[in-house]
Parts: C-alpha cells; structure tokens; sequence
C-alpha cells in the first residue's frame, strides 16, 4: 500500500559498464513497499543521449519522482535532473559534477595513493575494466559468481560519455541525498564526500564497494526510502 505522504515514483539510473539490471534487489525492495519504479537502459555512449533517454523516462512518469542514479549515472541525473518531474536527486557514490565539469574532469588528478580503477586504454572510442580486476576494483563484496558474471558481461562505456559537460546542475536547485561508501575502489571516499558536500546532500555512510547497489540493496533502498519521505518534499502533490 502507498503512503500518500511519500513520493511514490522512483527512476533509477545505472553506470558505466553495467546496465538497469544490477539494480533489481533495489527495485524489489521499492516495489513491495508501494513505490512505482522505472529503470532507464541508457546505452552510455555519450552524456546528452543518456539524458535524452532518462528524460523519456521521466516523461512518462504520473507524478513527481525521486531520480537516483549511480556512479556515471549521477552525472546523468545532475543533467536530467532539472526536469520539471523531479523532486529529489540521490547519488549512490555518484559523480555529481558542477557547471562545466564532466566525470572526466573529476578524475583528472587522483591524490596520491588513491585507488586506481583498471581501465583499459579505449578501443573505438570504448572503454572496459580488466576483467581479471573487475571483482576487486568494482564489486568486492559481490558473490564471486555474480561478480564474474558483472565482469562478463561489461557494457562498452563511450569516451564521449567521460567528457560529457554538464550546463546547469540540477543540485543546485532540488534537495540531493548521498550514500557514501566507505570501501569504493572506482571513487574513493574523498571524493564521494567532496561532491556530496559541494551539493549540500543529506548523506548516510555505509560500508561496502563500488556495487553497494548490488550487494546491499537494503541500504541503497534505505537511502532513496528517507528522501522520499523526507519534510523537505512536504507537500508536493504526488
């Protein structure tokens, strides 16, 4: 049953070199606790026919939503986020550039000793993680299976996709949630906080990888669940 105090509509958008379906413990969760869901499939080839996508998404939606998106995904929704349906923004340890910025930008200039993710050199304008490193950079605290499986079956992510810019954060005008997770290999700690307080986000920390919507959908649900019912969005119609 709905709460009619929630916001009932959730769009998810996923990352660089995996697809919607990683998010389906998540999608689970929202649905049995009365949320109607969307996952965008974005093609990740560039920025602006990712946001093209997720707006067609959002377009369809009956009301007000929640846009959450992950990793590359959160550059997505920084950009699309502005769409008149959007209520709240939450980052799942997500990129969310500034005016100008693009995820290429952001990790130009890694501090010493950060983690390095195990991208190849670009093949055709494409990138993919080592598929022998792929477990320990991305999805570490994923069952071995399913993380070879995540490994085997990468989406190309478009070079064009990294150096998308984005023209007007939608963070700055829509209140933003952040869940930083404290064990990411592909974007440290640091710099999850760094985005997450230049956007004045609600954050909540919890441990884990990079594919903390894979392996702890409860609390990636948890996350979206207090923006959705957060005094913040008292009074919107839903």
């Amino acid at each position: 049953m709905a709460d009619s105090h929630k916001i009932e509509n959730v769009v998810l958008v996923h990352g660089g070199f995996v697809d919607g379906s990683g998010w389906r413990g998540v999608y689970d969760i929202l649905r049995q606790s009365g949320c109607n869901v969307s996952v965008v499939q974005n093609q990740t080839i560039s920025l602006k026919t990712d946001v093209a996508t997720t707006k067609l998404v959002l377009d369809e939606q009956p009301g007000p939503c929640i846009l959450v998106g992950h990793s590359y995904g959160g550059a997505v929704i920084t950009e699309a986020g502005t769409h008149p349906k959007v209520e709240a923004l939450v980052y799942i340890t997500a990129f969310a550039p500034d005016k100008g910025e693009s995820v290429n930008t952001l990790i130009a200039n890694p501090p010493p000793g950060a983690p390095v993710p195990p991208i190849l050199p670009p093949k055709n304008g494409f990138l993919f993680l080592d598929k022998s490193k792929f477990a320990a950079s991305f999805a570490a605290d994923v069952d071995v299976k399913t993380a070879q499986f995540m490994a085997d079956s990468q989406v190309p992510w478009g070079v064009d996709a990294l150096s998308g810019e984005i023209t007007d954060p939608a963070w700055k005008h829509k209140p933003s949630w952040y869940l930083l997770v404290t064990d990411d290999k592909m974007i440290p700690l640091p710099a999850q906080k760094f985005m997450c307080t230049r956007a004045s986000a609600t954050s909540t920390e919890v441990p884990g990888s990079h594919a903390i919507y894979v392996s702890n959908p409860g609390a990636v649900a948890s996350c979206i669940e207090t923006a959705r019912s957060s005094p913040k969005l008292a009074g919107v119609a839903h």
